[in-house]
């Protein structure tokens, strides 16, 4: 090929790759404007009038993983509201606080809520099934509510068997029951990069339990805050 030719393709590759990215960086702050409107809307809906909202991570990106700042007259029960309030807005992929204390507070509060409502009910599924009976879908319901102000942190839904039957067999059928809890809770609103299932058959059963005893067949939540890795940029906003 020509090399002048060659050149004026290459020249050509580049300039298109530029014009892409600053009308996806252009696109992507047209998005993220539109979800500041939406978030402001709902923290004052919440009460949350002294809550900041910031959409840049500390790189500068944009970002679909607001940080709340700010509020701290408010009481703590408003805090929570808020942070669930603005990560039910469609298109942000879930919120944190801007300090560790008030996420870790966010989260032991969600723990202590989740535990509350699991004290006297279980998850159910059909024998040897992965599906799940219609009382334990509206159990999920209370449940993603609960969580819903832990969206800035990882929770962790764990799958437990009793002895009984083959363990390899009850490993992956308690991974499985994860899996599903998992999605349930993605399709109730909370973020599924938020969310990790697992597994482990009866290694860990109830404390004081016989291993057989059918009550260590059971779903656990556990809210664990930890600081995000680089939120995502928005140069190819879309749904969670």
């Amino acid at each position: 090929m020509n090399p002048r030719r060659a050149s004026m393709i290459v020249a050509g590759a580049a300039l298109c790759l530029v014009l892409s990215f600053g009308m996806t960086r252009a696109g992507g702050a047209t998005f993220i404007d539109d979800l500041k409107a939406k978030a402001g809307a709902a923290r004052d809906a919440a009460g949350g009038r002294g809550v900041t909202i910031t959409f840049r991570d500390r790189y500068g990106w944009l970002t679909r993983h607001p940080v709340l700042s700010g509020g701290r007259d408010l009481a703590p029960q408003t805090r929570q509201r808020v942070a669930a309030a603005v990560a039910a807005v469609p298109g942000i992929a879930g919120v944190s606080w801007a300090r560790d204390g008030d996420a870790q507070a966010v989260s032991a509060h969600c723990q202590d809520d989740v535990e509350r409502i699991l004290e006297t009910r279980t998850i159910r599924f059909g024998e040897a099934s992965t599906r799940l009976e219609p009382s334990s879908e509206r159990l999920l319901g209370e449940v993603a509510r609960s969580l819903r102000p832990c969206v800035g942190s990882i929770i962790a839904v764990t799958g437990h068997t009793d002895a009984s039957g083959n363990q390899k067999v009850n490993v992956a059928l308690s991974q499985a029951r994860a899996e599903a809890v998992r999605s349930a809770l993605i399709a109730r609103g909370i973020p599924a990069t938020n969310l990790r299932a697992a597994g482990l058959g009866s290694a860990r059963p109830i404390e004081g339990l016989d291993p057989l005893d059918p009550a260590n067949r059971r779903i656990e939540f556990s809210v664990l805050y930890t600081a995000p890795v680089k939120p995502t940029p928005i140069d190819t906003p879309g749904p969670e």
